[in-house]
């Protein structure tokens, strides 16, 4: 027999046969399905190495929200109590060293997570197929992300903060015609003090949170259009088998957020966040190094001018925002490096970079010197246009290897300089962090 329909009377108010317990199940199921498509590919719900990524960094920014939260109750943007108010906060406040450090390595970790998420969308072909403006907001939410972590770094006013920052935003001043009024516009003022950090924590705790929020909700919202990541075709040409996402693949959303949690509170329990000794602008520490997360470019501003650094960064950037214009092959979406000849490019991508880029620098740093190849030359040709010529026509020469040798067409060499631009920035970003010492010379770390 039929049900007979639910009358709009019942729907709209509490009656017997429509409970709280109901109400509550399908308010949950409603706001769920506004972030997910109401089916999902058999495919997608299996357990891979790089499944849920994008659901652990939302797990991640929720976990960092609640805490900041709590934390702005006890913080103090002042320059003379910012510090004391931390000290005072893990020192008195019951969980208050606890709720620190699981805002600290929850941000860190969702620097690692989200940029392993934007590097799984590259290599599964995720933006093609109507995906490409997905594709650009989620670089946009890694910047966002990385404007997270670096003007919450400058909070706490210790002396790793400080200078950490100082070097940084220097950075800033190199950009031609406004780099100055940049770096003025973010510091107020010339220097980092008071105005910096009353700056940092107004776009950390306000401005930065609007754009987040915006742009998740986007980004979740193109997904469901899509119905879901990326999938492979069928060689048939049949569409997959679907499961309800209810609960197929909530279930399954909420064990692994329930792990990171758990995991994220056991390591902040035994790991406290870092603090240093309160900010000292008269004495730098040495070396003074960047935040982690920007210690790849310091590194190769050790090997070229300033200007072409940030022409290298500049010209990565925009390869980043132009990958969909520039790969537009749709048949092989939804595959790891596309296919078999794709995987050899990425292999040998990383390869080279494991390879060539300690190489370069231990060169760069013992044997050679540009200044001696042109005698007499200006700074700017020997430090800043060779180097970057060089690094721009070096990444040409690995595209045009990877074709010639691999046999790849233009997708999976693609493929293969991606990769070798990633694994590059990361072998940067660890000799930065662990194989520089005083004076930023390289050392051993152990």
């Amino acid at each position: 027999m039929q049900e007979k329909p639910i009358s709009l009377r019942k729907r709209l108010f509490y009656t017997r046969s429509v409970t709280d317990a109901s109400r509550t199940r399908a308010v949950l199921n409603n706001a769920i399905l506004h972030l997910h498509p109401t089916t999902i590919p058999v495919p997608a719900l299996r357990f891979t190495y790089t499944w849920g990524l994008g659901g652990i960094s939302t797990v991640l920014a929720f976990l960092l929200g609640f805490t900041g939260l709590l934390l702005m109750f006890r913080y103090d943007a002042n320059v003379g109590s910012a510090y004391h108010s931390i000290q005072l906060l893990e020192a008195q406040v019951v969980f208050g060293a606890l709720i620190r450090a699981v805002h600290h390595w929850s941000a860190n970790l969702l620097v690692v997570i989200s940029f392993l998420h934007l590097v799984r969308v590259f290599a599964t072909g995720g933006y093609k197929r109507g995906r490409t403006m997905n594709w650009l907001v989620g670089v946009v939410l890694f910047v966002i992300i990385l404007a997270f972590n670096f003007t919450g770094y400058l909070l706490p006013w210790d002396q790793l903060a400080y200078w950490a920052i100082t070097v940084s935003t220097s950075l800033l001043s190199y950009i031609p015609l406004i780099g100055d009024l940049l770096r003025n516009f973010f510091l107020g003022g010339a220097d980092v003090g008071q105005s910096t950090l009353r700056n940092f924590y107004a776009i950390h705790v306000a401005l930065l949170p609007v754009l987040l929020v915006g742009a998740v909700s986007y980004h979740f919202w193109k997904i469901r259009k899509n119905g879901g990541i990326s999938q492979p075709e069928r060689q048939n040409g049949s569409a997959a088998e679907r499961l309800t996402t209810i609960p197929n693949l909530v279930q399954r959303e909420f064990a692994v957020g329930a792990i990171v949690i758990v995991v994220v509170l056991l390591f902040s329990m035994f790991t406290p966040a870092p603090l240093a000794g309160i900010a000292d602008p008269v004495h730098s520490p040495n070396p003074a190094k960047a935040a982690w997360y920007f210690m790849g470019l310091q590194e190769l501003l050790l090997h070229m001018d300033a200007l072409a650094a940030i022409g290298v960064v500049g010209i990565v950037l925009l390869a980043m925002f132009s990958i969909p214009y520039l790969d537009r092959r749709g048949s092989d979406i939804g595959i790891y490096f596309r296919s078999k000849k794709g995987k050899i490019a990425a292999l040998v991508g990383a390869l080279l970079a494991l390879d060539l880029v300690p190489l370069l620098v231990i060169a760069d740093q013992f044997w050679v010197d540009v200044s001696t190849w042109v005698p007499g030359a200006s700074p700017g040709l020997t430090n800043a246009l060779i180097p970057f010529s060089l690094t721009i026509l070096g990444l040409l020469l690995i595209y045009g290897l990877i074709r010639l040798f691999v046999q790849a067409n233009h997708s999976e060499s693609m493929v293969g300089i991606f990769i070798f631009v990633i694994i590059g920035l990361v072998v940067l970003t660890v000799i930065g962090v662990y194989f520089r010492g005083p004076n930023m010379a390289l050392v051993l770390p152990f």
